[in-house]
């Protein structure tokens, strides 16, 4: 019994001084488990607080971050509506957003390396060479990888210009683009797609090599739904543009990859509500909007992998803000 007795303080001492050993390292290194999550950029109307953040773990139920991060100061509207960001290789957040309904040629842009500090807001000009475009909608930033380069793309109506439906000529939307690799210089904005309808709110999803599939919104009334088309190069030619996968009044579609399949959410503007499609071909879809939890209030942006330490950093930054506007309202 006693031979036990003292195996069994041998076992607890081991045991002791392994969890010891263990927390010793970690305090020693730093290190700990930075588990990803998933965040989805977000802004509230009418559009002049600024950046907002939902958070995920499993990219189906979306917590609301109860602050704004960056408020809106470029362009002429200094609003900021549809905030899409990127990580570079360089793990900086590069960030661009919609500035005014119209009369800005361009968009807002800053980057940040945690999400709570950022650089300077810059206004890029990417539409002063047509003098008569009515606006600059929702960029959508896309890292290609194979050019090591930044593409951004966005809808402008340049008036008289294209064929258009029974929308006013003001609205008849085409999709842009520029280029870069440093957010200092950028390619002479070109024609991205004209499908032949107006088309506002794409996005560009790399499926595998030389395979792209391109989420569409036709703008056109009375459709403005949401469509597929498909092309072997992130700059297109995008061709086969399929039927409408959504009802109409849908915009501001984004996607993220989970496992082998992608969820697309967009908004119901009209019903005021977020809804999902699942999909593993971009072809056949399926409807699972009651599998998804998203904030009453959010507004369309773009989801992209971050960490848990970051999401931390925007936690106790929102909490700071939280306790210094509870100690200005006394």
């Amino acid at each position: 019994m006693l031979k036990k007795y003292i195996l069994f303080c041998l076992v607890l001492g081991l045991i002791a001084s392994c969890q010891s050993s263990e927390k010793a390292g970690v305090a020693e290194t730093g290190e700990q488990p930075d588990r990803p999550v998933y965040m989805f950029t977000s802004f509230r109307e009418p559009a002049d607080e600024g950046l907002r953040f939902l958070y995920s773990y499993d990219g189906y139920n979306w917590v609301a971050l109860d602050s704004t991060f960056l408020k809106p100061d470029a362009g002429e509207g200094k609003l900021m509506r549809d905030p899409s960001i990127v990580m570079g290789p360089d793990s900086t957040y590069h960030l661009v957003w919609t500035t005014a309904w119209r009369g800005d040629s361009g968009f807002g842009y800053a980057s940040s390396k945690d999400l709570v500090n950022w650089s300077e807001q810059q206004f890029i000009e990417v539409m002063a060479h047509e003098p008569t475009t009515v606006n600059v909608w929702a960029p959508e930033l896309f890292y290609d990888e194979d050019q090591d380069r930044f593409i951004i793309i966005w809808a402008s109506t340049i008036p008289h210009r294209f064929e258009r439906g029974i929308e006013d000529e003001k609205n008849n939307h085409r999709m842009y683009y520029t280029t870069t690799r440093d957010f200092k210089t950028f390619t002479e904005a070109k024609l991205f797609l004209d499908p032949g309808f107006s088309v506002i709110d794409a996005v560009i999803v790399k499926r595998d090599k030389e395979d792209y599939a391109l989420i569409l919104k036709d703008n056109t009334r009375p459709n403005r739904n949401l469509k597929m088309a498909f092309g072997n190069h992130p700059l297109g030619p995008y061709t086969n543009v399929t039927e409408p996968f959504t009802g109409n009044f849908t915009e501001g579609p984004t996607e993220v990859k989970i496992g082998d399949e992608w969820l697309i959410y967009y908004d119901v503007y009209e019903e005021k509500t977020y809804k999902a499609m699942k999909t593993k071909d971009f072809k056949v879809f399926t409807d699972v909007s009651d599998q998804v939890n998203v904030p009453q209030g959010h507004k369309h942006g773009t989801i992209f992998m971050t960490t848990e330490s970051i999401l931390e950093g925007l936690k106790e930054a929102a909490a700071e803000k939280g306790e210094a506007m509870t100690k200005n309202n006394y």
